[in-house]
């Protein structure tokens, strides 16, 4: 159920990580990451490639796809399980933790020969990691947070891992005969950006062929319970996938029961018992005699609550029942309402693809404008230069109004150093259609100097957007300890919009954050940063994450029309009020 091209980026990613702890060649090390990240992105099934093939891939050389040939043929690749075995088990596990990474992993064996996550919490309470170099009491404060957060997924996995899996099942399910409804619930419905594990709802009249069926899918590693109304798989990968069939006459009340966070369906059965009914999976029923009231659509249980419709991502108990009685649920933007992406790259700096693939997959999506924003020069890895960014400008200009009249801007993500400033001087950035900024460095900077440093950023005359403005790597990287009250009300004040990253690693600004800043004013821009034309597909996850935040397509930049857009990219007042 997961994409072939995911398993070989994470082997291929796994092995440059174990070179460097190693002590391997760094530049081998980091050959070997870009080829993950270009094989992860591949818009091809790599399973169905020959070794010629994938070095059609960017950063595929001929080594590198003779390994994955092999892995794909044999399940095996030996020089990954060469590296592996130079490394103990423990230390794999410390790498795991964010915010330690693998050289101080190793060198946690080494000197104090720390192998596990328990051994390192005791020496760490025990203050023996300041005697070594690079440690101290700094140091073991990200470790005890980085370990918090490892312990906090737990078995969750990421959004779209989940939705893929989900899709599947749900595609399977819905060809069998009998099938009146199908679709997944629970946690994904509500797009949450983990999801621990999935529930699958199928109406029809009998649950024999889609309990068997469901229990034979690709992919299936155990069953661990089965039975007449409820199913239960974990999946080769170790998530929980939940299949139940209710009666299609219960098919609304089953949604809506299955989809709601535990507090939202509390709070919905409080209300049905005011009334004097009950609600359940099955239906609402009057509580004394037991008839049943309603029960086909999720639209008619709400409204005999004397609710509208309440959407999914909406369902957390966080206020939405309240606003739907007084009448004042926000009308949620949706992925139509999107117009054009405002970051993406292409392989001019860290991309995977050229310009002219890029765009030409972004024409295919229906957008009506698209940016491009390849990093400045600050971040030097990229090697971008003022020669480089004006000829792609040349060739933006030239590609313009081609593409079923889509627009095309040309822009740039400039980096946010640790004073605030950003690469180009302010004469040279006025030259670009709009400016994403964005943190890539100096994370560990004092909550006051990270706060600075952002407000400088917003106050900036050419910069538009705070590209992922908490950094965050869901599960991996904590965001930046700022405090977000001061930056959400420079940007309101400023006119810089913040940006919902919808990669499913990032997905930042989260929720939370987003009903915060929405308070002060802010105006958002759902963005993909895509480096590849298969990411543009994760615009999806942003939209939910905008959602679950209670915006509306008013409240985000890129549901506006391009002169509108353009007039808020001046920073201009008035086309902010």
């Amino acid at each position: 159920m997961v994409r072939p091209n995911e398993e070989v980026e994470a082997l291929l990613q796994e092995y440059a990580d174990l070179v460097l702890i190693t002590g391997g060649d760094a530049f081998k090390a980091r050959a070997y990451e870009k080829a993950a990240r270009a094989v992860g992105g591949y818009h091809a099934d790599v399973s169905r490639l020959d070794a010629k093939g994938l070095q059609e891939i960017p950063n595929v050389g001929r080594s590198i796809a003779e390994k994955v040939t092999e892995y794909l043929r044999t399940g095996r690749m030996p020089a990954v399980e060469d590296v592996r075995s130079k490394i103990p088990p423990g230390v794999r596990e410390l790498m795991g933790i964010p915010t330690l990474g693998p050289k101080k992993a190793m060198l946690l064996y080494q000197d104090l020969h720390i192998s596990s996550v328990p051994q390192l919490l005791d020496a760490i309470h025990q203050e023996r990691l300041r005697d070594l170099k690079g440690f101290g009491p700094k140091t073991e404060e990200n470790i005890l947070h980085g370990i918090a957060l490892m312990q906090a997924a737990g078995d969750r996995v990421p959004l779209n891992v989940a939705m893929e899996v989900a899709e599947d099942i749900v595609a399977e399910l819905s060809a069998i005969t009998g099938c009146e409804r199908c679709t997944y619930a629970g946690s994904l419905r509500r797009m949450r950006e983990t999801i621990g594990d999935v529930d699958i709802l199928v109406a029809a009249r009998g649950s024999g062929p889609f309990m068997a069926a469901f229990t034979r899918l690709p992919g299936t590693a155990e069953v661990i319970a089965r039975g007449e109304k409820k199913t239960s798989i974990r999946t080769a990968k170790g998530l929980q996938v939940d299949l139940r069939v209710v009666p299609p006459d219960s098919w609304g009340a089953g949604l809506q029961y299955f989809t709601g966070s535990r507090p939202h369906n509390i709070r919905t059965r409080e209300m049905a018992v005011h009334h004097k009914l009950k609600l359940s999976e099955y239906g609402l029923f009057h509580a004394k005699s037991g008839r049943k009231v309603v029960s086909r659509t999720e639209e008619e249980v709400y409204a005999r609550l004397g609710l509208p419709w309440i959407p999914p991502t909406l369902r957390e108990d966080r206020g939405e029942v309240a606003a739907g009685l007084r009448g004042e649920l926000p009308e949620l933007i949706q992925e139509a309402d999107i117009r054009g992406d405002l970051h993406t790259h292409t392989d001019l700096t860290d991309g995977l693809a050229p310009l002219e693939e890029m765009v030409e997959a972004a024409a295919r999506r229906g957008l009506r404008y698209y940016a491009i924003t390849d990093h400045a020069p600050n971040l030097s890895m990229q090697r971008m230069t003022d020669e480089k960014v004006l000829a792609q400008r040349e060739r933006v200009r030239e590609l313009d109004g081609k593409h079923r009249k889509m627009r095309l801007l040309h822009g740039t993500e400039l980096n946010i150093d640790a004073d605030g400033s950003v690469d180009w001087p302010p004469e040279f950035l006025a030259g670009f259609d709009l400016c994403v900024a964005s943190v890539h460095s100096h994370f560990n900077q004092g909550r006051d100097a990270l706060t600075r440093r952002l407000v400088t950023a917003c106050e900036h005359p050419e910069v538009n957007i705070i590209g992922h403005p908490t950094t965050r790597i869901i599960g991996k990287r904590p965001a930046l300890d700022m405090d977000l009250d001061a930056v959400f009300a420079a940007c309101a004040r400023t006119g810089t919009a913040l940006e919902i990253n919808s990669h499913p690693d990032r997905l930042d600004l989260c929720d939370d954050h987003i009903l915060r800043a929405k308070r002060y004013g802010v105006k958002f821009a759902v963005n993909t940063d895509a480096h590849a034309p298969l990411h543009l597909a994760n615009l999806r996850y942003g939209v939910g994450t905008a959602q679950r935040g209670w915006l509306t397509a008013e409240d985000v930049i890129n549901t506006w029309p391009l002169d509108r857009l353009r007039r808020f990219l001046r920073k201009d007042a008035l086309a902010r009020a």
